[in-house]
């Protein structure tokens, strides 16, 4: 593995896409220096690599591209802490067979701004996860992107928030299939509480003509724990062939669950201890899929601790 830091104009940078996102495109016009981590071919890394982005106030544009060569194997953590307003670019290239999977968690401070663009171009018979974990900031928006650079690709793109009174969290996804026999596997999940929390999911798949023998589903849910906050979940499949294998969508927006209340409190669990484990229910699946045990047991903290404010 290499880790390196390289100009504009190095021929890595864009290669998993151009920033669509006003945002994005301003921070690929404006940053100075890009990081780049290189997974040589057929390397399998045993431990993962973490990229720590920490703000100590003031505007930053950041660029970073993850490259993993033929049949290689990474883990890959970028915890954002801190307090800035930061746009950026997150480019990860994935060449034939590779496996990568990678935790971004925004633990921001109350006050930070985060704009990124995070771009996915996966080879022939790649596999791709990412697990988006969002907590922090005052307001965040996130688009990943997935696009396929060979037939047999996979990928997973799984996410996380929870979203506090003032706060604004949103995430627009857009999964093009522009090869054939790919696969694509959405599940965001959200919960909300306090006024004026606001959450916004956009999940977008394009399923060009040339992409004949897809597999795609995608899914939000979202969970409003108090009065006052409000969310937005728009899916949208654009299907171009009708020789598919399948395709669908889902969403959908609600309250705690009396009759799960109810199952709990009838064997002899508190209300109070019974809406938590509704809660934990709700994200279990999606903490299971990080794969880090250091990050899982600091998310499950965090939900304990968000958890505080409305059902303590």
């Amino acid at each position: 593995m290499t880790v390196e830091t390289v100009g504009r104009d190095d021929a890595r940078i864009g290669r998993a896409g151009t920033p669509v996102d006003r945002v994005a495109a301003q921070a690929y016009s404006a940053f100075e220096q890009a990081g780049v981590v290189t997974v040589p071919k057929e390397t399998v890394l045993s431990e993962p690599i973490r990229i720590a982005v920490h703000g100590e106030g003031g505007v930053a544009f950041g660029h970073q591209v993850i490259e993993l060569g033929a049949f290689a194997e990474a883990v890959v953590v970028i915890d954002h802490t801190g307090d800035a307003v930061l746009a950026a670019n997150v480019d990860y290239v994935l060449g034939d067979g590779a496996k990568l999977t990678v935790v971004s968690v925004q633990d921001w401070d109350e006050k930070a701004v985060h704009v990124a663009q995070h771009n996915a171009l996966i080879g022939r018979d790649a596999s791709f996860k990412s697990v988006v974990v969002t907590f922090g900031g005052d307001v965040v928006r996130l688009h990943p992107r997935v696009e396929y650079a060979g037939p047999g690709g996979e990928a997973e793109l799984f996410g996380l928030y929870f979203t506090d009174a003032g706060q604004h969290q949103e995430h627009r996804l857009l999964v093009t299939h522009n090869t054939p026999h790919c696969k694509s596997n959405v599940v965001y999940k959200g919960a909300l509480q306090g006024d004026d929390a606001h959450a916004v999911w956009i999940g977008d798949v394009l399923i060009e003509a040339a992409a004949e023998g897809t597999d795609t589903y995608e899914m939000n849910r979202n969970l409003v724990l108090t009065d006052g906050a409000r969310v937005d979940s728009v899916p949208n499949l654009e299907i171009e062939t009708g020789e598919i294998v399948g395709a669908g969508h889902a969403s959908a927006t609600g309250r705690f669950d009396d009759e799960q209340l109810f199952y709990l409190m009838a064997r002899g669990i508190p209300e109070q201890d019974a809406r938590r484990l509704v809660v934990r229910g709700f994200f279990a699946e999606l903490v299971q899929q990080i794969g880090v045990a250091d990050i899982e047991e600091r998310l499950l903290a965090k939900i304990e601790e968000e958890l505080e404010a409305s059902v303590a």
